[in-house]
């Protein structure tokens, strides 16, 4: 191939009046708040959680813990293969891009880009191929080459004209520990972040970040029940200020309690020694209803659909540019 691909970037607000738009993915967290007949009430509670959190962690010169709110915009991104023949672009990630508002000096800064990530070719990598590669054998595997295409697409957006035109910084993806893992409490502590954890090995969504070119460091705030996945590229504690990580740490630490509550709304806080697990069964709801048990067998049919009109009808062109990319 002559030419890099394209990308397209648009936004939609992330309020309490948001409707996923035709094109988000069903499977993506946000999208499941945002249906049936509480979805007004989930988001309006769970934007409750993020500014009570942020200004929870953001404490000083707020003594009545009101003078900051976040502001939420969902990023799509679409790939552009054949822009010249005006072939729609397909929809690839989804990520989200916070604002922070200070009430007290009346002004809007720009919090931190990534957070949530939701992405189409992911769902086929977790929820097609490797099922399908590991049917009937003995021991757990990936294929050969696994993640490298999605790892190239990410790279080519974050390297792309558009990103650079629209974003000033490097995303930073926060995400839940993998109960696949153990983890070990160290001696450092950052003002923000809170205490560092180290995982005994890397998990599968590590690894398949890492070929995205990130890299992770694990944290645990303080009040929280358990450390948090910070993926990122270049100097996690050094590029970006206290209040755009706590943004990141206000958004995605109430989505986790939402998403994961036997984790991060347990009762019990991580120990030194910690093993996450789904099955803890001393944990509190929040008041906001997720179904996660649709989103499970949602992700296999999204998978499939990514396969039939994605990975199938491109699989050439794919193929091609992923052997001559050399980002």
């Amino acid at each position: 191939m002559s030419k890099e691909f394209t990308f397209t970037i648009n936004s939609i607000s992330f309020d309490e009046n948001y409707l996923p738009a035709e094109n988000t993915r069903i499977t993506t967290n946000f999208a499941n708040l945002a249906r049936g007949e509480r979805r007004q009430e989930n988001l309006r509670n769970t934007l409750s959680m993020i500014n009570n959190r942020f200004n929870e962690l953001a404490h000083w010169d707020n003594p009545k813990s009101d003078r900051y709110s976040v502001e939420i915009e969902i990023i799509s991104v679409e790939l552009n293969i054949d822009a010249e023949n005006s072939t729609k672009g397909l929809p690839l990630i989804e990520i989200l891009k916070t604002s922070i508002i200070d009430h007290k000096t009346n002004e809007k800064t720009e919090g931190i880009l990534g957070n949530n990530f939701s992405s189409y070719v992911r769902d086929y990598d977790f929820s097609v191929l490797l099922l399908e590669h590991n049917k009937q054998q003995t021991h757990f595997s990936t294929p050969e080459n696994y993640g490298e295409l999605h790892g190239k697409l990410f790279k080519s957006f974050i390297n792309s004209k558009a990103y650079k035109e629209k974003f000033k910084k490097q995303p930073v993806i926060c995400l839940s520990v993998s109960s696949s893992r153990s983890y070990e409490r160290t001696e450092n502590q950052h003002p923000v972040l809170g205490v560092e954890y180290i995982q005994d090995a890397y998990s599968l969504t590590d690894e398949y970040f890492n070929k995205m070119g990130l890299q992770v460091r694990y944290f645990m705030p303080a009040n929280s029940a358990a450390p948090l996945a910070f993926y990122f590229s270049g100097n996690l504690l050094a590029d970006y200020t206290n209040l755009e990580l706590i943004s990141t740490i206000s958004t995605m630490g109430a989505f986790q309690k939402i998403y994961r509550p036997e984790i991060y709304n347990a009762n019990s806080v991580a120990g030194k020694f910690y093993q996450p697990s789904l099955q803890h069964q001393d944990y509190s709801l929040t008041r906001i209803v997720y179904d996660r048990e649709e989103r499970s067998r949602l992700a296999v049919e999204q998978g499939k659909f990514v396969e039939e009109h994605f990975i199938k009808p491109y699989q050439d062109i794919l193929g091609q540019w992923a052997v001559n990319c050399t980002l």
